[in-house]
């Protein structure tokens, strides 16, 4: 397949907000995808700013080689504004080449090694924008291309059902456990066989993890033992991992395995008092308070419970540059003791149906990936 010069196909785009009719402030991520901007914009002059609209793209080019990534997506809702400072483009001949197409190209791992090569030359590892247009790709048919769209697109529909499905499951769970633990729950008159406790009581045993030394290879050099970041606890479900290390890293570090079933909770910055349940064994860094439980209905209660009360413990965190929280005062927090297996069991019916989606939407991600890198 011939590849194409990428300038040859888009060409830039820049309409102000000068009549300020838009309102709707976006940014964009590392991860290639817009978001509600957090952006202060008081007093700020927004007929500055430029107005994206449908199928148009933005991107940064900035700290491309730093970051190993190029933050660039495809607008898809009807209208917004964002900084001047992204530039925008346009496909010039959708007949030619289909935006949703050229977002898939973006998408690939391949895409961002080749911008991370060229932007090593750049002030600051910064990709210009005449490097970028010279970027070329495969244009296949415009046939072909609706082909791969619709395959791609069938996976991300999958996907987002599952994530709409996940966000329904975890609302039942926060649902019941008002129900259970908060209305009408006096807690100084627990019903029978229930009492108060705090986390330590309630749990096996809890512990942290360790980072094995970047500088020696060999720690690193084996994929033998998952190693979990606290920044990839998010509220979710663990199912597998960024990074690995070696027994090396293993025994010669802090790092512990963590079993199946483990609920953790980020200690430090910007993920401080974030939950997640760990459904495969892993170790994880020192940022991770990892609390192992009896059984798994204790875990599903506990990670519901975590979730419930998260903006309580985020409260306690403290510190300068960064949030912190300590294994010791996670420890010490309050949660309802009890044996009735019943009502935990509620919670690990919803959780296993959680599990389900996140393991199929790995699946189906995977494939995703598969299909980008025939492209």
């Amino acid at each position: 397949m011939n590849y194409k010069r990428l300038g040859d196909y888009i060409r830039e785009v820049d309409v102000r907000n000068r009549d300020l009719s838009v309102t709707t402030l976006v940014g964009l991520t590392i991860n290639k995808a817009f978001i509600p901007s957090v952006a202060n914009v008081i007093g700020a002059d927004l007929s500055n700013y430029k107005v994206i609209r449908k199928e148009q793209f933005a991107c940064s080019l900035m700290q491309v080689s730093r970051d190993g990534k190029m933050p660039v997506a495809m607008f898809e809702n009807a209208t917004a504004i964002m900084s001047p400072a992204y530039p925008m483009f346009e496909v010039i001949d959708k007949s030619i080449l289909m935006p949703q197409y050229l977002m898939m190209w973006f998408s690939r791992k391949e895409f961002d090694r080749e911008a991370s090569f060229y932007a090593v030359g750049g002030v600051r590892g910064s990709l210009t924008w005449e490097d970028f247009c010279d970027m070329k790709l495969p244009i296949p048919s415009i046939e072909r291309q609706r082909v791969i769209v619709a395959e791609y697109e069938t996976l991300s529909k999958r996907i987002r059902l599952n994530e709409q499905m996940i966000s329904t499951l975890e609302a039942a769970a926060q649902t019941l456990y008002r129900k259970m633990f908060v209305d009408g729950i006096d807690k100084e008159n627990l019903p029978t066989g229930w009492r108060m406790g705090t986390i330590a009581n309630f749990c096996k045993d809890m512990k942290s993890g360790g980072t094995p030394s970047r500088t020696n290879n060999l720690y690193w050099d084996k994929k033998e033992y998952r190693w979990l970041k606290s920044g990839e606890v998010h509220n979710n479900i663990i199912v597998d991992i960024e990074e690995y290390i070696s027994k090396e890293g293993l025994d010669n570090s802090s790092a512990r395995l963590i079993p199946v079933g483990t609920v953790t909770m980020a200690m430090y910055g910007a993920t401080a008092a974030q939950v997640a349940y760990i459904d495969c064994e892993t170790t994880t860094n020192q940022a991770c308070c990892n609390m192992i439980c009896h059984t798994k209905n204790d875990a599903a209660y506990l990670f519901f419970h975590l979730l419930a009360n998260q903006e309580d413990v985020k409260k306690l965190a403290n510190g300068g540059a960064q949030e912190n929280l300590s294994q010791e005062l996670i420890a010490q927090q309050p949660i309802v003791i009890f044996d009735d297996e019943s009502i935990k069991s509620n919670f690990t019916t919803i959780l296993n149906k959680i599990i389900l989606r996140y393991r199929e939407n790995k699946n189906l991600t995977e494939l995703q990936s598969l299909l980008l890198a025939k492209m």
